[in-house]
């Protein structure tokens, strides 16, 4: 199978972060941008122990070495290199440091300051459906999501836990982000029942048996681990009354569906919707952080009911998407366009849908879903779906 070709931006900075759960491709796509660099692998048990135990040790790598570029994998594992670094980047501007990342927790812990603005930030995602061109499924990335660690496995469903296990594992336990793995595990799917959905700590903690304190700490883990993530209300110039509280979410559908609990009393439509609505928002999250005009994404909801799935603000547009897990699309499906565009005129409406053909009712588009996906490249605009 080739190599795919990601829409991962190179960057023009001369140092960077590439921080992106594993699995996203990360050093994949490093060897074959950089394939001159040195790498140094902190996953290596052996690597790791020589710079965790002596920092100092990179300056004599560096200094000696024939490449001007250098690969950290993994900095988060050894956060005292990062003093290093930066010292070494200001000795000497013809080098190039690029450190990846699939855990921020540590750094915040140690207040680790990042370089202090002197390497460029970046996300690395899932794939996009773009990406994948012709090989993207829509039904398999609905059960097996889209990391390329997982897209090409001869065995997903296998490799989806033992992805989840390892995690716990080598992100969880051993550097002892949590005193009890059993608790945690727990929580892992307590909350994939919020997914899409208002956080509520109290209910959540009820469930696990929890204090609020703890549960809030625990989605805080989450979101530095790279696992998940929120999207905040929509409420400029809100001429209604809105919540106030961000909805969460898996990173990537497949890891959802694996992490969530089934049973007789689960309706598959249910679930097959909210990996739908899940799939898109990770798109649109990867779109938006590989494009040039900047613009972020929010939901809309009124305390009355009223819901727009995704709102996209900024330089980049303003555009309200809906997310419908049908073939057909009905008046009903229309109403939080149709009520959020009375408050937002400006605001381009968009409804995604599992059929075939491109529709237009109610003066809203209505686009397949996997057209959308496969369409949706950083170059391109939501303005040439609407």
């Amino acid at each position: 199978m080739e190599s795919v070709i990601r829409v991962f931006p190179k960057i023009d900075r001369k140092s960077y972060f590439i921080f992106g759960p594993r699995g996203t491709g990360k050093s994949t796509w490093l060897k074959q941008t950089y394939p001159d660099a040195l790498v140094i692998d902190l996953l290596d048990p052996e690597v790791y122990r020589q710079y965790r135990s002596f920092p100092e040790r990179l300056r004599e790598v560096v200094s000696v070495a024939k490449q001007s570029t250098f690969v950290v994998d993994e900095i988060q594992k050894a956060p005292a290199l990062l003093s290093l670094i930066h010292i070494l980047i200001e000795e000497n501007k013809a080098w190039q440091f690029i450190l990846t990342g699939s855990s921020a927790r540590k750094l915040k812990r140690e207040g680790v300051d990042l370089l202090a603005g002197r390497a460029w930030l970046t996300h690395m995602h899932p794939f996009m459906a773009a990406e994948l061109g012709a090989e993207f499924s829509l039904a398999d990335a609905l059960q097996f999501g889209m990391l390329p660690l997982i897209y090409h496995s001869a065995d997903p469903s296998a490799d989806l836990k033992t992805y989840l296990a390892l995690y716990m594992k080598e992100e969880v336990q051993m550097e002892g982000l949590v005193r009890r793995v059993e608790e945690f595990g727990q929580f892992l799917e307590i909350i994939s029942f919020s997914q899409g959905a208002v956080l509520n700590y109290s209910n959540i903690a009820r469930e696990c048996h929890l204090s609020s304190k703890s549960i809030e700490n625990y989605v805080s883990i989450l979101e530095d681990l790279l696992l998940s993530f929120r999207i905040p209300v929509f409420s400029r110039k809100a001429k209604r009354n809105l919540v106030q509280k961000s909805k969460f979410y898996y990173f990537d559908a497949g890891v959802y569906r694996a992490i969530r609990p089934k049973g007789l009393l689960d309706r598959p439509e249910e679930l097959s919707g909210m990996t739908l609505e899940t799939l898109v928002a990770q798109h649109l999250r990867a779109w938006l952080d590989y494009s040039v005009p900047e613009g972020k994404l929010y939901f809309w909801r009124t305390k009355s009911g009223l819901e727009v799935d995704f709102i996209v603000y900024g330089e980049i547009g303003f555009f309200a998407i809906e997310v419908k897990n049908a073939k057909a699309v009905y008046s009903q499906d229309l109403k939080g366009l149709t009520e959020f565009k009375k408050d937002y005129p400006e605001a381009k409406c968009l409804l995604l849908y599992r059929g075939k053909e491109i529709l237009e009712k109610q003066e809203v588009l209505c686009y397949p879903v996997d057209l959308f996906l496969i369409a949706l490249r950083p170059e391109n605009t939501l303005d040439s779906f609407v």
